[in-house]
């Protein structure tokens, strides 16, 4: 079981980041608010595991104005998608070994 572990991916242990990977994988892009909404967390909370997912370069950033008020939007990035679905088929392999 220990092989099937190690091929889950790190950065997304924490179920915040995990939560964002699977909300951004449905969504083309979403707002800094309403990944505040999905999570019920604050700003700097959700703040630090986004720097987290973006330093892994998991996640991208687009930042415009809508006026004169900031606007932050998240996607997931090539390298996200690729490294959350590895980890999903992990975890696939892993409930599969327990039935058997």
């Amino acid at each position: 079981m220990k092989l099937l572990i190690d091929g889950l991916v790190k950065a997304f242990e924490h179920r915040t980041r995990l939560g964002i990977m699977s909300v951004l994988a449905v969504n083309d892009m979403l707002d800094f608010n309403s990944l505040k909404d999905y999570f019920d967390i604050g700003d700097g909370n959700l703040a630090n595991h986004l720097k987290a997912l973006e330093k892994e370069e998991y996640i991208g950033v687009k930042k415009t104005f809508i006026g004169k008020k900031p606007n932050t939007k998240y996607f997931m990035t090539k390298a996200g998608k690729r490294a959350f679905d590895h980890h999903l088929k992990t975890l696939e392999l892993i409930l599969k070994a327990r039935k058997g």
